[in-house]
């Protein structure tokens, strides 16, 4: 085989075969295919698409090119969340110890954030002396003892995917249903759990704009998910404002111990019990409603804060450092944004609000950067509010005071007014399995 016959071929539309795809991978793991080869097929791929078969090879191929975890150990009862990835999104650090605390085993890797916030890597971090890198023996250890673990994705799962997902991100090829769902799934794949629930997001501050392509890009995910005797479900989820009132890295903890303390913002509460009933279900082979209903039993009664405690002080995080709010909380440097006029609160600009914590410190425009854990914004008011003119609508909080002035433009930019009360969007458009 050639690779420039099979860049050839799809730049005509056709599909690709098992052999010819797994012919791709294999040689650009060994360097005999090129970087520019390689992205002109990525390319092809883009304008063309690939159909289904195209689509399990291309994930076969990468969830083949590094370790493959075996969870079988841990019995059938394993489980495993992604989000698309949102401003504010919290959830794992809510949702997993809720699911551990009812039978579930959350044994899972994470990656960190490159954009507007750390991902949930840097959250973890974010306590002080949590270790995100166990042994895998450590590893399985931990999820057998407590039924919960959570630690940075390691380098040797589906290295592929990290080879091409770098030259999709300087290519223009992100925006392609099949490579996102290939990219995904090999990763949930490789790490080895029996069930799957993914939180597919769209709008202003999510990687798919329209509710139709995250639902396109669902479908394609579940049906990869089937094909490796997976159990998949996705929600697909409003990401049109922040999810809740904190984006940051500590700021995200302490609001996630909220949630697990029975309180927090309405759409982060119903988001994290309807992706916990998810995992609950699915991993227990339970039908929703009575999931729906452990799930807020296990959080009103202390049990799932009582796990989250137990996960991070097994992990080697200082849980008296969090309990205390004040130290979560404890940015250098503090400014409150106040509303330029009266009216409701039309918009929140969910981008806007991300970018403006990413100039704070929370999120990192380079891989080698360092986040201000301490940095981010904390919300006083939602869609939907009415507001005076001179109202507080934010807190932000970072370590460098110098940074206030442009996040404050961007955070201002983000916030549209209105004479009239906006109509009320669904966070949960639907669930699909």
């Amino acid at each position: 085989m050639r690779i420039y016959d099979i860049i050839d071929k799809k730049r005509h539309a056709f599909s690709l075969t098992d052999e010819e795809i797994n012919f791709v991978i294999t040689s650009y793991m060994k360097g005999e295919s090129k970087d520019y080869q390689i992205s002109a097929l990525l390319m092809a791929i883009c304008i063309n698409s690939m159909d289904e078969s195209e689509t399990n090879a291309l994930t076969r191929a990468m969830v083949n090119s590094g370790e493959v975890l075996d969870l079988s150990p841990l019995g059938n009862t394993t489980v495993d969340k992604h989000s698309t990835g949102g401003i504010g999104d919290k959830t794992t650090l809510i949702v997993a110890p809720i699911a551990s605390s009812l039978g579930c085993t959350v044994a899972k890797m994470s990656g960190r954030g490159l954009g507007f916030t750390g991902g949930t890597v840097d959250k973890l971090e974010s306590i002080n002396s949590f270790k995100t890198e166990l042994s895998i023996d450590e590893f399985f250890e931990q999820a057998k003892d407590i039924g919960i673990v959570v630690i940075g994705q390691s380098a040797d799962l589906t290295p592929a995917d990290k080879k091409l997902y770098a030259l999709r991100d300087v290519t223009a090829t992100i925006d392609s249903i099949p490579l996102i769902a290939s990219s995904i799934m090999s990763k949930k794949i490789a790490s080895g759990s029996k069930s799957i629930i993914l939180d597919v997001k769209f709008g202003s501050g999510a990687f798919m704009k329209t509710s139709e392509d995250a639902e396109k890009l669902a479908e394609a995910m579940i049906k990869i998910g089937k094909d490796f005797g997976r159990n998949v479900t996705a929600v697909i989820t409003d990401m049109n404002a922040p999810l809740g009132t904190c984006v940051g890295n500590a700021l995200e903890v302490w609001e996630a111990i909220e949630v697990l303390s029975g309180r927090g913002e309405e759409n982060l509460v119903k988001l994290c019990k309807t992706v916990s009933a998810c995992m609950v279900s699915s991993a227990l082979n339970l039908d929703y409603n009575t999931a729906q209903k452990m799930v807020s039993d296990a959080i009103y009664s202390g049990k799932a804060l009582d796990k989250f405690y137990e996960w991070i002080e097994k992990q080697g995080g200082d849980v008296s450092k969090i309990k205390d709010s004040s130290l979560l909380l404890n940015a250098k440097f503090k400014r409150e944004i106040y509303a330029k006029e009266s009216g409701y609160i039309y918009r929140i600009d969910a981008q806007k609000i991300g970018t403006a914590s990413m100039i704070l410190g929370a999120g990192r425009t380079k891989k080698e950067d360092n986040i201000d854990h301490l940095a981010g914004i904390i919300l006083s008011k939602s869609v939907g509010n009415y507001v005076q003119r001179g109202d507080a609508l934010a807190t932000m909080y970072t370590s460098n005071e110098d940074l206030l002035d442009d996040a404050s433009l961007v955070f201002e930019e983000a916030i549209s007014y209105s004479e009239d009360a906006p109509k009320k969007s669904e966070l949960i458009y639907k669930i699909i399995k």
